[in-house]
């Protein structure tokens, strides 16, 4: 998982079992952020639509920013302008391209997933450098 800025420059990685919720990897990944200003707004997929999750967010006074499932039995909890903001989702994506552009991490290679993490944050070192 990375965590990335509004213009794509990656703040934070973080490497997990492919096993796990990925609801429950959200608050890990935050922590593990790079930047002392705590994000205001996190964007995500469908796999986030979580009241549990909403509620320990706005706790931490983060507005997460997600499209509801189809299957949802609860009420919808934000209206469609909120929603605008997911049309720049796409350079979450792009960021993610831009790591994969080294071939070590297209292809898990490592099997530790400490050296995996060590090469995910070289990438990302990599990717700041080149746009400044």
């Amino acid at each position: 998982m990375i965590l990335v800025d509004g213009e794509g420059t990656p703040l934070g990685a973080d490497v997990a079992s492919a096993s796990q919720a990925e609801v429950n990897l959200i608050e890990p990944l935050l922590n593990k952020r790079t930047a002392r200003r705590r994000p205001t707004r996190l964007l995500y997929d469908r796999a986030a639509d979580s009241d549990p999750l909403r509620k320990r967010l706005a706790k931490r006074c983060i507005e997460l920013i997600c499209p509801h499932r189809k299957n949802r039995k609860k009420p919808k909890t934000q209206d469609g302008r909120k929603l605008r903001r997911y049309k720049r989702r796409y350079k979450v994506e792009r960021s993610i391209s831009w790591l994969f552009n080294n071939r070590r991490l297209l292809v898990r290679h490592e099997r530790y997933a400490d050296l995996f993490l060590a090469f995910i944050q070289l990438a990302c070192t990599f990717t700041i450098l080149s746009r400044f």
